[in-house]
Order: structure tokens, then sequence, then C-alpha cells
């Protein structure tokens, strides 16, 4: 409701000696003036600009006589103060004005600003008047006065003898005689015959307050009872005055009244004040509730207040402000919901920790409309703890305004059916528009076009409805701050209304006289152009939006008449373009609702108009005509309490009862919230329901309202719709209340399930209380949400040093801000409903709103408040809620999440009672693996392992981690080779945390995958040459996963999670899933060679080339070749020029830039000959082949840094080929090389090569794992792989390796068995594959030759490469990263789930960024 801004603003008193200092402070009764009171002067104040006015000095002399100063009281119209003093006098101060107009302080305009001209009333707005004070009359009363109190035209005061006297404004007591309390009779109630007496001689009255709509005063007496007094009759005599009083309070220090409310707010020496009403019927006072600070909130100050010093109603009676004895101060709405205490956070410490001595006040009052609290603070002689510093300025009493600004809904009630949060300060707007509410604007036209013809959209809105996120929903903390008009301002200060449009894109606000508007899209304000018009209208009943239309009811002052207008926002603001209806009585309340205007006037009557839009021509105007007249005044005893009315939608009925169930929608009932009761009145559908279908709605009979019910106490707002949306009837159809301490209240329907008769027995409505942390100021109907706003607080004494501080105002308070904020509710609905065994309509509920994006985190609270609060209760719960919201939540899909998570984020002492109530944890575990949801299974391993014994928790791992590797989740994976290895080394008691679902990039604690030897993480450009080595690289693991695998590998643990890595890694070899194979290996840190090595006869051997050549051409997206039809013509057929036109490609496929006159420099065949020099016994023809191969050698030879682009890499991995023709057919294309010129059909050829190639990525992993093939000694693979690159180079350097090293006599045969079913299978299935069999025919025959010689090697050392380049080998690092992740063909082997694995593969992508290439981009056909 109302919220402090910023700093305190501290009036420089001018301080003379200590008993100058103020003491007391009370406004008038317009709050301009404020009367500030010391021992011996009494001071006027004006209001806006804050300044002093003059003084009163009470001279030496006649100060001894009277006493010092106490209280002041300000008579109604404003012309006189009577102030008591301590000796029992009163004395009577006239005010006049100076003679002439003399102006105390007025603003200076420069020359021909348009202020200065012809404004009426111009130099009263806007100057602080010069007043005299004289003292004109002096009254001795002969005894104390206690309390000073102004009663209409009367002064009423209680003296310490125990009398009440009612005195004169002139200073005379008229011959009546003073009333001896001790007279008064009082008792519990006024039904009792007769009173006791207050029987003891030295009672009175120690404060008191006249309320007037209850007529009567609330009472303190000095031995701490309270009471309320009433005149029986109108006569104010001793004998016509009765008393009641509660029989239990006894310790009353203060009292406040709230007139609106009819409340009674008494200040204790408890430090609790006790809010009291008066029973209507028997009279007696009945307590309303109370404001107490809990331990809980407060556990260092609760119980040390001290007594409650002085308690105060704002202006709009909506808050009440309570400060104690010890200091501080507190803000509580009507009903007792906190809003502010300075006892605690940023008030009570310093940033260093210290604790701040509280602000002690001594006396308080409210300016005008609640923008500013008068503070007298008594820091000075009452506190020695602060040293006494001549030079401190604070230490002095002064005076401090504290600055708030207040929801529009104190003033306006009529705010409460829009969606917006709008807060009023003094000079400026705050709003929560931007997100949420322009969202509202593309639902509510998508849900019905209301009255739009074709509303334009804000431009903070987002696209329509699929946009609305969470961060539309809750909305960032900042608020849209829009400066008020200060034209507009200066004379017409303080602003009292404003509303905001449905939309939020426009906003209206009412100061003194007129009004203004504002337009969020255009950034201006349209003020009234001519003033006279302003400065004749008094808008009284606040104002409201329709549409374009803005309809306000206002007190026209040159025709002293009441009115109803309605002004267009887009014409000029003028009387000319308005609809004006006159008024009988003066308007209190006004509302709209769709397409009518509800008015409540000061004779108790709710009056009902329709309104409607009227073009005629170019101009717009909107058409008001009266429907109905209700007269309340049987019900209401004073039309000041009315706080609101409000036409709703919503009745008893919940549409499906009713005969004509079209009219459900319409204005059923009236809301009226009377002091703080809900009542309401319904249409009266008894009668015979015949309407004509034709006539103007207008002209129809409307049904009369049966009389009023009450629907609920201690209501505060009341929210509710006028939207329907059939999806979420519940939300929409419900009426929501706040009720202040005691939380919200949701008047919620019930409908019957497919729409089946309902049970006659059951209510169609149903009353849930439920409490949220935070103050509603606008309720979201569809996405239950409640929106709020809260006090901040920021710390800036740091930036003082700590001898100066001390007097700084920003040092002893926080700075204040607001902040947005919003609640979900639904979990508290849900709940209530199963308690009351609604658990049908709670589901309908839930499933309505199950695509909520926060509605798995309802789910989660409400397993955990109900889990929280019944297993640790101290009594066993007779019938436990758990089991029911366990079967609630199991009808949802993501009821194995929601249980987890709860358990996750509880103690570990409720496990058993949560998991007694929703299932074994073992068993929930089985669901997720079965659902395949992996991540959710995890987190229950975590629970398995804290609830069950190591040797479950390891069995239930091992499943995860195999069904993670089946899946290719890398992630999970590493996850679970750290939590196996923990359970091993004996960490189960601090189990490692597996990520759940919510934290997809946590790779916190996997560092060591990542800065393998080969590291994914660096690209390949950030890393110095020298860092590689490749031999070291992949032979000899190094770096952390090296240690991984050898220092530990003696611990069983290790030796387990590498058996199931290998067994994983030979399932992957023995289904051909070579794919897989190289994305398990980069992503673990697998060391693949060495396992190679070591199954290089048995799983690593290749069984059926045939399969594996088409297993990897599915899985690498790779083409099967074709045979052109122009070959056959082609100069390439005989195969021996053909790989000539497969160097070209591979290079042009390699580098862009292709050249083909290219010279064969002495230098190239150096650097070949040096570089294939380490692969192994050279032969000559190697030699000379490779120095006609300039394309193949320039693409992996020549230092990459000469071209930056990425595309070399495919072939700068090449790191086994040589690019060479054994058998020296090359020679003759010796010396026309250098100038080769294509053919078309050649070139054509050329395209049908590219054509038949795959994908660039492909190709980098398929070389990639052609390396470590070599590295491992795999020949067979070898020969698969380069098979499918169709490489003569690759195959004949194989045969080069098998000819030159002993290579076991059964890898021979088995490669010799393999290329001839390859060369059947293409000699009758694909053809494609013959030239290319053909050009490695002659090395096939010598492999044939060299297997039936049967050579039997002694051992197998595998071959490594010597001296590479080290570019090679970085960009080896590269591609070995990128065969983490190429794409995966969609059939695929092995009935793995394969579109998960897909799904993860480009989540890995994703993830590891670093060293993806651009290039590496394939399709997924």
């Amino acid at each position: 409701m109302y919220f402090l801004s910023g700093w305190p603003k501290r009036l420089l008193c001018p301080l003379g000696s200590p008993a100058e200092a103020p003491v007391h402070v009370q406004s008038d009764p317009q709050r301009t003036f404020f009367a500030v009171l010391a021992p011996v002067r009494l001071s006027i104040w004006y209001s806006r600009p804050s300044v002093l006015i003059v003084t009163y000095k009470e001279p030496e002399k006649s100060s001894s006589q009277f006493g010092s100063y106490k209280q002041a009281e300000w008579r109604p119209d404003s012309t006189m103060i009577a102030v008591s003093t301590a000796y029992g006098y009163i004395l009577f101060f006239h005010i006049t004005s100076t003679r002439g107009d003399k102006y105390l302080y007025e603003p200076v305009y420069p020359k021909g600003s348009p202020q200065m001209k012809g404004t009426p009333h111009f130099k009263e707005e806007h100057c602080a008047p010069a007043l005299n004070l004289e003292m004109r009359k002096i009254l001795d009363l002969q005894a104390p006065i206690m309390s000073l109190q102004s009663v209409l035209e009367d002064l009423l005061v209680a003296t310490s003898d125990g009398l009440l006297h009612l005195i004169h404004w002139e200073g005379m007591t008229n011959g009546r005689k003073a009333i001896n309390l001790c007279t008064v009779p009082f008792s519990v109630d006024l039904q009792s015959s007769r009173g006791s007496f207050l029987g003891f001689a030295d009672v009175h009255i120690r404060d008191m307050e006249y309320c007037a709509t209850l007529d009567g005063f609330a009472v303190v007496f000095n031995d701490g009872k309270i009471g309320f007094i009433t005149p029986v009759s109108s006569r104010f005599t001793a004998e016509q005055l009765h008393g009641v009083w509660p029989q239990d309070v006894v310790d009353g220090t203060c009292v406040a009244v709230n007139n609106k409310y009819r409340l009674m707010a008494f200040g204790c020496a408890s430090g609790t004040v006790q809010v009291y009403t008066i029973d209507n019927t028997t009279g007696a006072m009945l307590l309303s509730h109370k404001l107490e600070l809990t331990a809980k909130q407060y556990p260092d100050i609760w119980n040390k207040t001290g007594a409650v010093k002085l308690v105060k109603w704002s202006p709009d009676n909506s808050v009440v402000i309570v400060t104690w004895e010890n200091g501080g101060l507190s803000l509580w709405s009507v009903f007792g919901a906190q809003l502010i205490c300075t006892l605690g956070g940023d008030f009570a410490y310093r940033s260093d920790g210290t604790k701040k001595d509280p602000l002690k006040i001594n006396s308080m009052s409210w300016g005008a409309e609640g923008y500013h609290l008068w503070v007298v603070s008594g820091f000075g002689a009452h506190n020695p703890g602060i040293e006494s510093d001549s030079k401190s300025v604070v230490k002095q009493p002064g005076i401090l305004l504290f600055q708030f600004i207040k929801s529009v809904l104190t003033v306006n009630p009529c705010m409460s059916n829009q969606e917006q949060v709008l807060l009023q300060g003094e000079d400026r707007l705050y709003l929560n528009c931007g997100e949420a509410s322009q969202t509202q604007s593309a639902r509510s036209s998508s849900a019905h076009s209301e009255h739009k013809p074709g509303g334009g959209k804000s431009p903070f809105a987002d696209s329509g409805l699929e946009s609305q996120g969470l961060s539309t929903l809750l909305g960032h903390r900042h608020w849209h701050v829009v400066q008020i008009s200060n034209t507009y301002l200066e004379s017409n200060w303080p602003i009292r209304f404003s509303a905001i449009d449905k939309l939020g894109q426009n906003i209206a606000v009412v100061g003194k006289f007129g009004f203004a508007h504002y337009s969020l899209l255009t950034k201006k304000w349209k003020l009234f152009g001519n003033i006279t018009q302003e400065q004749n209208m008094i808008v009284t009943g606040g104002l409201a939006w329709w549409d374009d239309f803005i309809v306000l009811a206002c007190y026209n002052i040159s025709d002293r008449q009441e009115e109803l207008r309605v002004y267009l926002r887009t014409s000029n603001l003028d009387n000319a373009f308005a609809h004006i209806t006159k008024a009988q009585a003066e308007t209190l309340l006004l509302s709209v609702f769709r397409d009518m205007v509800i008015v409540f006037r000061a004779d108790c009557s709710i009056c009902l108009y329709s309104i409607e839009r009227k073009s005629d021509g170019s101009n717009t105007t909107a058409g008001i005509q009266v429907l109905q007249e209700v007269s309340m005044s049987r019900y209401i005893p004073h039309p000041f309490l009315v706080v609101s009315v409000t036409l709703t939608s919503v009745s008893t009925e919940n549409g499906i009862t009713l005969k004509m169930p079209q009219q459900a929608r319409d204005a059923e009932s009236i809301m009226l919230n009377l002091a703080g009761q809900l009542i309401m009145m319904q249409r009266d559908r008894s009668g015979p329901q015949i309407r004509e279908k034709d006539s103007n709605p207008n002209q129809r009979k409307l049904l009369p309202f049966c009389p009023p019910v009450v629907l609920a106490q201690s209501v505060e707002n009341v929210w509710t719709t006028c939207r329907a949306n059939k999806q979420k009837r519940h939300l929409l159809e419900a009426l929501w209340l706040s009720c202040g301490g005691a939380g919200m209240k949701v008047w919620l329907p019930l409908f019957p399930r497919d729409h089946r008769k309902p049970h006659s027995f059951l209510s169609q409505r149903i009353m849930l209380p439920f409490h949220i942390n935070i103050y509603p100021l606008a309720v979201l109907f569809e996405d239950a949400l409640v929106l709020g706003a809260v006090n901040d607080t920021l710390l800036y004494d740091s930036l003082y040093a700590r001898n100066s501080a001390r007097e700084q105002l920003e040092v002893l308070f926080p700075y204040c801000v607001v902040e947005r904020t919003s609640q979900i509710y639904l979990h508290h609905i849900l709940r209530q409903l199963l308690v009351r065994n609604l658990g049908e309509q709670a589901l309908l509920l839930a499933q309505s709103c199950a695509t909520l994006p926060y509605f798995p985190h309802v789910l989660e609270l409400m397993l955990h408040e109900v889990l929280e609060e019944e297993a640790t209760s101290r009594e066993p719960i007779p019938d436990p809620l758990l089991p029911t919201v366990a079967k609630f939540i199991t009808e949802f899909p993501l009821f194995l999440q929601t249980v987890v998570h709860c358990a996750r984020k509880t103690e570990y002492a409720l496990w058993n009672y949560l998991f007694a109530a929703v299932g074994n944890p073992k068993d929930l575990f089985e669901e997720c693996l079965m659902a395949q949801d992996l991540d959710t299974a995890a987190s229950y391993l975590i629970i398995l392992q804290n609830m069950e014994v190591p040797a479950v928790s390891r069995q239930h791992a091992t499943l995860l981690f195999n069904t993670a590797l089946e899946q290719g989740k890398w992630d999970l994976c590493r996850h679970m080779i750290r939590f196996l290895k923990a359970i091993g080394s004996g960490e189960s008691e601090t189990p490692p945390s597996t990520p759940t679902a919510q934290e997809p990039s946590s790779s916190g604690g996997f560092e060591f995958f990542r800065n393998r030897s080969i590291s994914l993480s660096q690209s390949a450009e950030n890393v110095p040459a020298s860092k590689f080595s490749l031999q070291k690289t992949l032979s000899m693991p190094s770096g952390p996963s090296g240690k991984r695998w050898s220092k530990d590998s003696d611990c069983a643990e290790n030796m387990y999670i590498d058996m199931m890595l290998w067994r994983h890694a030979r399932r992957l070899l023995e289904e051909v899933r070579l794919k897989d194979l190289g994305c398990f290996a980069a992503q673990l840190g697998f060391e693949l060679i060495s396992w190679l090595c070591k199954e290089r006869t048995r799983a690593a051997r290749v069984d059926n080339f045939v399969l594996a050549l088409k297993r990897l051409h599915k899985d690498f997206l790779w083409p099967l070749p074709i045979i052109p039809a122009s070959s056959l013509s082609s100069p390439f057929k005989n195969g021996r020029y053909r790989t000539v036109g497969e160097q070209l490609l591979k290079s042009q496929s390699a580098d862009p830039f292709l050249n083909l006159e290219i010279d064969t420099g002495v230098s190239n065949v150096q650097r070949s000959q040096s570089w294939l020099g380490n692969i192994g016994p050279t032969h000559h023809e190697i030699d000379t082949a490779s120095s006609h191969g300039p394309q193949m050698q320039d693409a992996f030879l020549s230092p990459l840094s000469n071209k930056g682009d990425e595309c070399s890499i495919g072939s700068a991995t090449d790191l086994t080929e040589s690019s060479s023709v054994v058998d020296g057919d090359w020679t003759m294309v010796d010396e026309n090389f250098s100038t080769l010129s294509l053919t078309p059909s050649e070139l054509e050829h050329i395209s049908m090569e590219l054509a038949s190639k795959g994908p660039h990525k492909s190709q980098v992993q398929l070389r990639y794992l052609l390396h470590i093939f070599m590295e491992a000694g795999c020949l067979d693979w070898c020969i698969v792989i380069g098979l499918i690159l169709r490489e003569s180079s690759i195959i004949n350097q194989i045969l080069v390796i098998t000819q030159s090293s002993e290579v076991d006599g059964e890898m021979l045969r088995n490669i010799r068995t393999g290329l001839h079913a390859v060369d059947r299978w293409a000699s009758t299935d694909c053809p494609g594959y013959k030239p290319f069999l053909n050009i490695i025919k002659p090395q096939v025959q010598k492999l044939s030759d060299l297997t039936e010689e049967q050579v039997q090697p002694e051992a197998f050392q595998p071959i490594t490469v010597g001296k590479t380049p080290e570019h090679t080998s970085a960009r080896a690092e590269e591609s070995r990263g990128s065969s983490g992740h190429g794409s995966i063909s969609q059939g695929e082997v092995g009935g793995s789930s394969l579109v998960s694995r897909k799904e993860d593969d480009t989540a890995l992508a994703e993830e590891e960024e670093s060293f993806q290439d651009g290039t590496y981009d394939c399709s997924v056909s």
C-alpha cells in the first residue's frame, strides 16, 4: 500500500536554547499548515514548500506561570490553535493573514514565461502566505491537561483530575459543567441494563480520540484500561454518556481511530497494538486483530521494543504507523499486513554489522494525501547513548520528513479490475508496464474483441501470445517512472487520484482541480487548454478509463452542480468535447464494468449507467444513460464507510444452473466493501425470465437486486475480471480478496466434471484462504500470479568516514527503493481443495494451468510444504495430507522429477516419510530408466546412495552408466564415472552431486576430461605448435587423463569402470558403429589406440568387409559411387588418369584457391622426401612418384599459416597418407602435368566425382579414425576406410606397411578375403566401386603373393609416425574434437534410441563450441 522512498529530509529549525527545540507537531485539517511546539514557542510551517512562516515565543515571565507547551489542536477551519501547557492552561491563538497581498515566499519566473499569464488564484497556489499569530484567550483548568480533542464546533479537554471539559472555541465553557468520569457507567456492552462505575477516585483519561462514524470517543485510562464512550442521545452530559470496555486489556498507552473502517487502534505497554471494532448489534468492543512483531521475523528485538508510544492512521485511512518508546517505526495495512519496519535489516545495522541506535520519535503527523510524514525526532537529551558533541546536528531534536509512495488502490479502488500495478508519488507515477500489461492486450484482444475496433498495440508489446515467457509474466524489478507534468502540478498539487487504462498505455491524474492525462506511446501530457475550465472542476469520486474515454465524477464550482463527465483521450482537453450528465448528489466512488458505469453517491444510493461510443461525422463522443438506481440507505450507516463498489459477473450460481446461460457473464452482482465487510447484492432471478430478443438493450428492464449478503470480513481490496476464457474458468470466474494480515482469500467456483448435472448438496462456490509473503497490488488471473511491491534498502554509510558520519542522515537511514515482486499462489489453492476432499476440482484447475512455465514449481512447492509440516510435527497427524498430495502429483507427467527435486531440497531426515508416501526410490529409479529420463534417474541415484547400502547404489549406477553410454549422454557418463569412483574409494559418506536436468552446463568437476593431452577446449589456432609431438600424444597418454588410466589402475574400482568402457567399445566395433566409437572416445577420454592394439585380433577385426563398407556409407552420410554415362567416351576410362583427376579433386576440396599452374619446385621434392623418409623403408619409386604429385603435396605439406582459411583442415589431417601411385605408371604424365588443361567431358567427370563425396565433416572424421587405426595397427579397418574415401594412396601405403614389417599373416589373409568379397559385391551390386578396385588391383595381387608366402611375424610393433609437422598435429587435435559430434544417419542399426542420441550430439556440439569448426556443417538427409 505505502512504501518509503529515498532518504528522509531534514527541515532546518532555527535553534536557540534547548527550550526552543521542537517536541510536538500537529497538522491542520487540510494538512497545509503544521503547528510545531517547543517548550516555549509555537511555530507555523507551510507544507509545500516546507518553510517556517511564523513563530510565537512565550516571554519568560508568563512561561514560568503557564509551564511548557505540551499539545496543540487546530480549529476545523484552520483559523485558531489551542495549546495546552504543563500547569493546566489552554492558550488560544488566532491566525491572521498580514494585510495586503504580501507573500513570504513566491516563485520567480523568467520574463514572458507562460506561468505568469492570466492564471486565476495564481499567487495563492504557489506562494507561502505571510501569517500573524496572536494570543487571544487564556483558560485555566486548574489541573494538568492530558488530552485535547477538537469535536465539531467544540474542544474536548480531559484533565488529570478525572474531568471532561467541553469548551467553545472562543474560550468559553458556555455554562456547561465538566463531566466527572466517575459518573459515567461502563459495561461490557450496551445491552446490559446498567453498567458499573469507575468507582475509584484517581481515574483519569490519558489519551482519547473522537470517531465520527462511530459517534463516540476511544479512550485510554491512566491505569491502562481502554474503553469507548458514546453519547446515548444527542445531548452531551454525564447522564447521557455510556461506556463499553473489553475486560482483558490493562496496559493501554495510546489510541488512534480509523473513521473509514470504524477501527480503534490501542497501543499497549507490551509493544503490540490491539485493534478493536464495535459490534453493530450489541455495541460491545470486539478485537479485530493485533499488530505485533513476531519472534520469527525479529528475533533480536522481539519483546524489547518498549511500550507503544504513538499510533497514527494515514489521511486516506488505509495504513497505520506505529512507533515505540525505545525507537523504531513500523507501517501496517488496515487489517494488519506489515509493510515496513525499521527495527531490522539496514535500518538497524551499519554495513560493518554494528547496531545503530533506533530513531526515537516524540511526535508525528501525516502530510497532505499521505505523501509525507512529519516527524519530531527525539535524539537529544533523552538519549544518553550518544556522546554530546556540539557540532553534531542530529543529536538535537529536529523535524524529519519521510517520503512515501502509495498504491493507487488506496484512493481509487476502481483500479482493482486492472492487471497493472500503479503507484503514485507526490510528483511521479510508477507503473509495471512494458511487459505483463502489454501481453495482456494481446491476450484480451484474442480472447474476445471487447470494444476495440482496432486498438493499436503498445511499443513495448511482445509479438502476441506465444512469446509470453516467465520474464514477461514476472517482469524485471524496475519500474516505468512517469514524471507528472510540472505545469499541472504547480497549481494542482497534491495528486489525489490516478488511473491507467486496460492496455497500460495511458494514465490520467487528478490534483486539486481538473485533471491531466499522459500517453506512454507519445510520451506527452495533455492538459486543459483553458485554465478556467480546469480550475472550475473538482473531481470527487475518482476516475476510470473506458476504451479511449476518461470517465469521472466532479463538482462544477461555477454552476454548483455535481456532474458525470466523459472526455475522449484523442481530442483536445476541453469541456466542448466532453459528454456531461448532471447528477443528483455528490459522487463518492465510481467504477467501470464492460459497458456500464457504477456510481456510489453521498445519499447512499447506487446508480448504474450504460456508456456507448457515438460518432457523428468526424467527432466521436460517448453517450451515457441511466439504467437503474438502487438505494442502500437501509444497509449503510454512513456513506463515508463504503471503501469500494464494483460491478462483477460473479454470482453464487456459476452459470450452469441458470435458465439462460448466456446471461452468466452479464453484470450479475454488486460488490460493496463496507468498512471491511464485503457485501454482495445479486440480481433477483426468481421472477419470470422473459426478454425480447430484438429490443434495444438499454430500453430493456433490468432485474432488481436481492437483499445484500455478507461474503467476507476484514477485506482491504477486491479483484475480479470481466474477461472470459473457457480453459481457465476457475481462475477467471473467481473473486480475489486481500485481507491484510490474514493473507488472501479466493471465492472459487466449483464446476461439475464433463458438464454433468451438479449435485444439489454441493455448494457452487467455496471461499479458500491462503497466505502469501507479499502485499498484493494486482492479480494476473490466467497466469495464477499475484503482483506486488516491496521496500528494499541500500546502505551508503561506507561513503563517509566514521567520525564525520555521525550526523549524516544518509548514515542513520538507508536509502529506500521500491521493487516489484510477484508470487505464485496456485499451490495454496490446490492444497486447500485437497484438504476439503475436492480432488476432482483441484485436478481440473491444475490441468487448466499445466501449460504455465512454472507449473512444475507449483507441484514441487505443494509437496514440499506439506512434507515439511507433517514430517516435523510433534503430535501424530490424524488425517495426513501427504499421501493425497502424492497421489495428486502422479496424475502429471512431471511426477518423477517433482518428487526427486523436492527430496533433494529437503533434509535427509524427512526422506523416509516422503518415500513412504510416494513409493520406493528404487522403483522410481527404474521408472525413470524405462521412461528414458536419465537426468532424473541420476538424481534418484543420489537418494539411493544415501538410503541404501553401497552395493545397491553401485548396481543402479552401473545400469544408468550403461544406458547413458548407449544413448551417448556423455556429460552424464562423465558424472557416472566420477560417482562410481567415489563409491569405490570410500567417499560414499559425501556423495558427489550429479547434475539434475536443471543444470545442463555444469562442467564443474570434469576439467580432467577437457584438458586431455589432445585438448578439446582450445582451438588449434591458440595453441603454440611446439606443445605437440604426435608420437607422445597418441601413444603415451599424458595429462590428467593419463593419470586416470595409469596411476589408479590397480584400484579395483577403476578396473570395474574400464571393463564397462571396454565392453561398450567392443559392442560399438562389433556393430560397426565407428562414428559412435569416435564420439565415445573423444568425449570420455577413452584411450582408443592402446585398447585397439590389445583387441587387434579379436574385437578390432573386420569380419565382413562388405557389411562394414555399407554401414560406414550410411553412418557418415557418404554416397555410394556411381559411373557417369559419359565416362564410356572419357579419356579417363582406362583407370590410369583417374588418379590424376582424383588428386585434383582432393586438393580442390581442400583448397578452394586451386591453381593448376603449380611449379614442381625442388624444395617441394626435398620436403616431401624428408617427411616421407620417416614412414619406414623408403622405396625409390615412392620418392619419384611423390615428386610428381605436387598438388597433393601442397595440400598436406605446405605450412597452413600461408592460407588462413579453415578449408585445408581436411587434407592437413591425412597424416598417414602418402600421395603416390606405387606402380610408377605416372611417369608418362611427368612432362605435361604442369600445363594440364581439362576438356568439358573431363570437367563433367570431376563434378561427378565431387557429387560422390560425403560432407566435409565426415571426411575429417574418417581421416581421424584412419589415423587412429593406423596407429593401432588395425590394417583391415584402414583398408575399409581407404575404400570408402576411394584414395589409392591410402591402400598403397597400407600395403607398403604390410610388405615392410612383420604383419600377422592372419590379418593379411583377412584383408585379402575381404577385398575379394568387396570385389564380388561391387561386380553385382555397386559397379561404381569397380574403377577404383581396378586401380588398386596390382597391389591386391601383391598382397595375395605375400599371404601365400606365409610370413609369420615374431611380434608386431604398432607403427608410429615420427617427426611430423606440428601444424598437422594441431589440426589433428581439432579434428579429433570434431569427430565427437558428427550428425548421425537416420536408419541406425543396433536398436539404440537414435533420436535422442542425435539430439544429444547436437547439444554437445553446442556446448563444446570451442572446437566446432565453421566448415563442418552437414545436413542430415
